[in-house]
């Protein structure tokens, strides 16, 4: 059913038609997607999500404001602009968006390839790929460069932290592009099969390439 304003309400009291109240809407959740990623402004959010229209993405982003999900804030350096982020309640979102990011790669076919891809998607397909029981038990830095992005998965005392950009010195560095990566993460692929027709290329330790394999399941 629909409550007043056109919100979408489910009638049930129960917690999952509670969340889909709020983010269970086309579009939503790839917003969402896009700003755990980073803050973007409107004309961000439009060019990364092709297709979703000016006037859905306005409507999708008020009900997320309404809720709390997102906020508005100003733009450093430029007093009439705005971005979008998420609150503390919308990075609540994180691990279960990772989880059904994860479910989802099972399902990508080849026919997929044929849609719009981003390299910094990969930023958030790493992290839904982690096996918590591999996480290695030595510190290192793994820095992936995909197409024109560059992320970093950096282990320490068994924890991870992940982080955008370069590092002066990893332990292991993966390039490759942004197509390559995500058939990869869904095993449409075998990284060792990347590697033997040069689409992935490695520099660092083969213990650290090990290390790296397991823990992101790729094994």
């Amino acid at each position: 059913m629909e409550v007043a304003g056109g919100k979408r309400d489910y009638g049930q009291f129960c917690g999952l038609a509670a969340g889909l109240n709020v983010i269970g809407e086309r579009w939503t959740l790839l917003i969402v997607r896009e700003l755990l990623i980073r803050p973007a402004r409107f004309n961000e959010l439009s060019e990364n999500l092709p297709g979703i229209g000016p006037n859905l993405l306005s409507e999708r982003l008020r009900m997320l404001l309404e809720c709390g999900v997102v906020e508005q804030t100003s733009v450093e350096g430029d007093g009439r602009a705005r971005q979008y982020h998420l609150t503390e309640v919308g990075e609540q979102l994180r691990g279960a968006v990772l989880a059904l990011a994860h479910w989802g790669l099972g399902f990508l076919s080849e026919d997929d390839r044929k849609g719009a891809i981003r390299a910094e998607w990969g930023f958030l397909a790493v992290q839904s790929m982690i096996v918590e029981d591999a996480i290695p038990d030595v510190d290192e830095v793994y820095e992936f460069q995909v197409g024109d992005q560059t992320f970093t998965i950096e282990v320490s005392d068994g924890a991870i932290t992940f982080g955008l950009g370069h590092v002066k010195e990893a332990d292991l560095t993966i390039e490759c592009d942004a197509d390559t990566f995500i058939r990869i993460g869904a095993h449409m692929l075998s990284p060792f099969e990347a590697i033997a027709t040069g689409d992935v290329r490695i520099k660092g330790k083969p213990d650290a390439v090990r290390r790296c394999t397991l823990m992101l399941g790729l094994s």
